[in-house]
């Protein structure tokens, strides 16, 4: 049987351990009016062995044949050798951009994600809405959002290269705080969204099979306790849990005994859903006209960018998106042209009247 060990899944989503083996990948999505999205992969391996350097099972993203697809090779300073991989493709639409996603057989395929783009004509001006968004893997967990302040969601959320610039910044002492206070409150929110997770897929298994003290309103009444139990007793879960000791601590003996298996299977399903090898990548979005909105970062080079992280997404969907404005040229001549029309006019005739 799978190890249920509370403290391993907790500590697995605090490290959010990555594997040394996918490249560094970047997206980078630019949107053109007409709703078609130009979109450039860019994977950077440091793997010295040619036919592991881009294998399918590593990619953070889907690509095949239909790209332009170039490698190419970099030797540091240090004589280190790093591999890049660079494709392109121009997709006609964002639902173009979704079956490759549905299609994808790569590192990242358990999740699901998809492209929205939208255009509102105002006559002067068009605006335009793009965004990437990946749905939440957990059903009963907290928002992130209940538990962190805006200034703690914004470092929360921020690329690693954009945090060392608020740690090494003005306001160092208070963002380097920062990294201390959000693993105590993120710790708290992972233990609590676990359980609650774990309420809801047992009292969905035990629904009419037992009584009012099972029922998800009462179970969930009892969260918090379920979470002491469960902390308190982190260091020895896997005996504690498959003896059963836990497990009757939580809803009784006869319960305990009577609807073990649904006890077993819920923990085994949130296990399954929480374990999620995800391989982290960033994405970066460049829109038509002067951008007016966006909930995205800037780095060094005002390049706009989101990293793609799986504890973004766990109990939230996730969205990268941004919003921006372009003139219609034509709607100013049309509008100019008239404008003038309608005074030369009134000039005339009030020529004609004198």
């Amino acid at each position: 049987m799978k190890s249920n060990s509370f403290r391993l899944i907790v500590s697995f989503l605090i490290v959010f351990a990555v594997s040394c083996e996918e490249p560094e990948t970047v997206v980078t999505n630019f949107v053109h009016p007409d709703g078609s999205v130009t979109r450039r992969i860019e994977m950077r391996s440091p793997n010295d062995k040619s036919e592991d350097r881009f294998k399918t099972s590593d990619l953070q993203v889907p690509f095949d044949n239909t790209w332009t697809v170039r490698d190419s090779m970099e030797i540091s300073d240090k004589g280190d050798t790093t591999w890049v991989r660079r494709a392109e493709k121009l997709f006609k639409n964002t639902t173009e951009i979704d079956n490759s996603y549905r299609n994808d057989s790569g590192a990242n395929r358990g999740i699901v994600r998809k492209a929205e783009f939208s255009r509102k004509f105002r006559w002067f001006n068009t605006e335009y809405r793009f965004a990437e968004k990946i749905d939440k893997k957990m059903k009963y967990g907290y928002p992130i959002a209940d538990f962190l302040n805006e200034e703690e969601l914004k470092y929360f959320y921020s690329p690693e290269s954009v945090k060392d610039v608020y740690q090494n910044g003005p306001d160092s002492l208070k963002y380097r705080a920062y990294g201390d206070t959000e693993d105590s409150k993120t710790d708290l929110w992972l233990s609590k969204s676990l359980v609650s997770e774990w309420i809801g897929i047992f009292s969905g298994f035990t629904e009419g099979k037992g009584g009012n003290d099972l029922s998800f309103k009462l179970l969930k009444a009892r969260e918090d306790e379920f979470v002491t139990i469960l902390t308190r007793n982190e260091q020895n879960f896997d005996s504690l849990w498959t003896n059963g000791i836990l497990l009757r601590e939580l809803i009784g003996e006869d319960n305990a005994q009577k609807f073990k298996t649904e006890a077993d299977s819920a923990i085994n399903i949130v296990t399954n859903n929480l374990l999620l090898d995800f391989k982290e990548y960033s994405v970066q979005i460049f829109m038509p006209g002067k951008l007016i909105g966006t909930n995205g970062f800037s780095d060094s080079s005002a390049v706009l960018m989101w990293p793609v992280e799986s504890d973004f997404f766990l109990t939230d969907n996730y969205e990268m998106w941004a919003e921006s404005r372009a003139a219609n040229l034509w709607a100013w001549i049309v509008s100019g042209s008239f404008l003038l029309f309608v005074l030369t006019g009134l000039i005339i005739r009030k020529k004609k009247k004198g």
